[in-house]
């Protein structure tokens, strides 16, 4: 193994002129050997260090993990490689992906280097249940297929367009080629960096923006949203600041869910009472310190497209919201996330109906194991508390589990574990309990008090 991964490395290295004059550090490579010079170039480099700094041992068979430490420091001098050699240090990169994800390097980290394309894609197939709701029987499942294409511009410039399919539903009694089941793009945007690894400008628009940033809880963010963003970040801290506007409701007929479930009629009350329309500028600034654990603070300035947003009947109605998350490794396999909000907001409930003013959150997880699907069979348990005031949640998407049905208006549990079958192919399971609503919402209709269930098939290729 070692001689195919000698050669290869050595096809791929662009070492300086100076390397062909540098002193040979292995005493048994004798400077007639076929392999002497690409030794000698790859020692000088950093590639390779021998055994006791003194015999590299070419006869020898290495260990897959110490061939992944060569591919990791061939990966650091990628910017002395040609496109094609850079393709080579690819294949070896995907070959070693997992001894190089054990040795905490990110195999994306090739996808920054240039004249370097990739696909990436995802699936998933979930079942949702809750008795007396709307998620029963066919209408439990449902699935959603993406695809992602990432190509570097430049050295400095990066372009990602996205495909998703809708959240398809087994219980529509419609064909399978009907309208309902459209593709659409969800990412189209260029990331820009300024010549230095901790700035970045990216500009377009992105599937997801989460209120809190992708370490928080992600109670709730809005998908498919159009924005300008900087970020500055380096080890220790990171800066975002930037400007957008949401372009999807969430799937919620605000209007019609209100006069359903509460018989309240908001027809007529507002002509834009969905999620969708809400623009908002936004800052976050986020700390980093030791064993990968991160403390933040974000703001978010909302207005609405159509000036509608002192309408007291828009139920999505927010002036603006503030938060902070903690999220604390300890031990080795531990990690505790609290999540607190505040929103500025007079309005009506999503959930209940009624009129609201200036709701909290607060969320606590706990999290035992990291499931990772570069890892087979790795696998996390984890228990969480929400406890959400009537009128909490904006009416968007929501990277909980908890996305119908208990959202706010309630304090709860929940449970649940994730297990890795297969490289790339995760199972979930979640189930909230001890459940307790606040309010009984407009007219005495209150929430369905029935427990939720939760499972899904999660693929990655």
């Amino acid at each position: 193994m070692k001689a195919k991964v000698l050669a290869a490395l050595a096809a791929t290295m662009a070492v300086s002129a100076t390397c062909a004059f540098a002193a040979n550090p292995f005493v048994d490579v004798p400077t007639d050997s076929w392999a002497y010079k690409s030794v000698v170039e790859l020692a000088d480099a950093g590639v390779i260090q021998g055994v006791d700094g003194e015999y590299f041992q070419g006869q020898r068979n290495i260990t897959r993990y110490e061939a992944a430490e060569m591919v990791a420091k061939a990966m650091a001098h990628m910017d002395k490689a040609t496109v094609e050699q850079r393709a080579l240090i690819n294949k070896l990169a995907d070959e070693y992906a997992d001894e190089l994800n054990n040795l905490g390097v990110r195999v994306s980290n090739l996808e920054n280097k240039v004249g370097n394309i990739k696909f990436t894609g995802d699936a998933r197939l979930r079942y949702r249940y809750q008795n007396g709701s709307s998620k029963e029987n066919d209408n439990s499942w449902d699935y959603r297929i993406r695809l992602r294409g990432t190509a570097q511009v430049n050295d400095r410039t990066k372009a990602t367009v996205g495909l998703t399919t809708d959240n398809q539903n087994f219980g529509s009694n419609g064909t399978a080629s009907g309208g309902e089941n459209d593709t659409y793009a969800d990412i189209i945007k260029i990331d820009y960096n300024f010549g230095s690894p901790n700035w970045n400008l990216s500009v377009g628009r992105d599937s997801a923006y989460f209120l809190g940033g992708p370490r928080s809880y992600g109670y709730q963010y809005g998908s498919n949203f159009d924005r300008a963003e900087l970020k500055y970040q380096n080890d220790s801290f990171a800066v975002t600041a930037g400007y957008g506007k949401f372009k999807e409701d969430g799937g919620n007929d605000v209007a019609q869910y209100v006069k359903d479930n509460y018989n309240y009629n908001l027809a007529g009350k507002s002509g834009d009472a969905g999620f969708d329309g809400m623009k908002t500028g936004y800052g976050e600034i986020e700390a980093f310190f030791g064993n990968d654990s991160a403390v933040g603070v974000y703001y978010n300035q909302f207005s609405r497209a159509d000036g509608d947003k002192d309408d007291a009947n828009v139920i999505t109605d927010a002036d603006n919201l503030w938060g902070a998350y903690t999220s604390l490794n300890f031990g080795s396999k531990w990690n505790l996330l609290v999540n607190y909000e505040s929103i500025d907001k007079s309005g009506r409930s999503l959930t209940t109906g009624n009129e609201v003013s200036d709701p909290e959150l607060w969320i606590a997880k706990l999290t035992y194991g990291k499931a990772s699907m570069a890892q087979p069979k790795s696998w996390d348990i984890w228990v969480e508390y929400i406890d959400a005031e009537d009128g909490a949640w904006l009416g968007g998407d929501t990277a909980s589990w908890r996305n119908f049905g208990q959202m706010d208006n309630l304090e709860s549990w929940g449970v649940g574990i994730d297990y890795v079958i297969a490289k790339n192919f995760k199972f979930s399971v979640m189930q909230s309990f001890a459940t307790d609503y606040k309010d009984k919402g407009i007219n005495g209709a209150g929430q369905n008090d029935e427990e939720i269930t939760r499972a899904e098939f999660n693929f990655a290729f």
